[in-house]
């Protein structure tokens, strides 16, 4: 049985966490940081690997010429399956090799390591020293958590907000805003690299919606995840301007549904729409004039009290 759960986590890692075999192998990187974007085209189509359809099962390596019909004339013949799709193309790398204490974290950890991922808590790595003095190396353990947090999965979780859990797989901290930002925008360049679809307008509505659950102002949350990228800055820019009409939406909505007495769906029904969407917007809305009121409480609670007996400033001595 033990066997057979390393020969899965073995297919996980060699399937996930590494390069394909055209592409270049990164540095680890420290948990939390943004991983370098992956070449474009970064894997094979499936058309240059698969045979044509309707193309003879006789062909092969050396098939060439076996297309003929026995009576006709020379039919073109099939491509060969195993020639590659442009031959002035490099040759492809095979996949390094796992490393062994990648695969003894899975074994000792597969609540986070294993089938499922999980984000991990900031300075895990010296909690596993702590808890495994003698298995563990510390540069061979550096390496196989780089590879493990650079891994296509293990950036999923993190986009997708999840929080960060401890050596026993419990939840300990929030994910930080930016980090989830850099995870979005590696997970897609790496899709992106793989997918003829424009997918910028679904990661222009998941940073929205990130910005949303932050909890940050706009500033805010610019402040935090700008960086000198102009490209990833651009995008920031797309989103935030998205989000700002957005609210503007969400906020004529509201006042034009306060105006008018009715109820959500007589509301709906009335301007054609989706009652579900006018109670989100509307909550939307509330939530947000909500928290605006309570941070200007808040800020107004710490601002220094005006005394009501000041105190009167020393006379100025004579000039005599």
């Amino acid at each position: 049985m033990i066997e057979g759960f390393v020969a899965v986590i073995r297919y996980t890692y060699m399937t996930d966490h590494l390069p394909t075999p055209d592409q270049t192998a990164a540095p680890a990187a420290p948990e939390g940081a943004a991983a370098p974007a992956l070449p474009e085209n970064a894997s094979a189509s499936a058309a240059d690997t698969h045979r044509p359809a309707g193309a003879s099962n006789r062909g092969g390596r050396g098939g060439r010429g076996r297309g003929r019909k026995p009576g006709g004339g020379d039919q073109a013949a099939p491509a060969d399956a195993h020639a590659p799709a442009d031959a002035t193309a490099a040759p492809r790398r095979a996949p390094r090799a796992i490393p062994p204490a990648l695969e003894q974290l899975a074994a000792l950890y597969p609540q986070l390591f294993g089938a499922v991922f999980l984000p991990l808590k900031r300075g895990i790595f010296q909690d596993l020293l702590s808890a495994h003095p003698e298995a563990f190396e510390r540069e061979a353990l550096k390496l196989a958590l780089g590879i493990h947090t650079r891994s296509t999965r293990y950036l999923q979780c993190v986009a997708a907000g999840q929080q960060r859990h401890d050596l026993q797989g419990q939840p300990v901290e929030a994910m930080a805003p930016e980090h989830i930002h850099q995870a979005l925008l590696e997970v897609h360049r790496r899709r992106q690299g793989r997918s003829t679809e424009d997918l910028l307008p679904k990661l222009r509505a998941r940073i929205v919606a990130n910005i949303e659950a932050s909890g940050l102002s706009r500033e805010e949350y610019a402040e935090r995840v700008r960086t000198r990228d102009a490209a990833a800055n651009a995008l920031l820019d797309e989103a935030l301007a998205e989000l700002s009409a957005k609210i503007a939406r969400e906020e004529a909505l509201q006042r034009t549904f306060e105006a008018s007495g009715k109820s959500v769906d007589e509301f709906a029904d009335m301007y054609g729409m989706d009652p579900r969407a006018v109670a989100r917007s509307l909550h939307n809305a509330r939530s947000r004039a909500a928290a605006e009121a309570a941070a200007a409480a808040a800020a107004a609670a710490v601002e220094p009290e005006v005394a009501a007996d000041p105190i009167e400033p020393h006379p100025a001595p004579d000039a005599a």
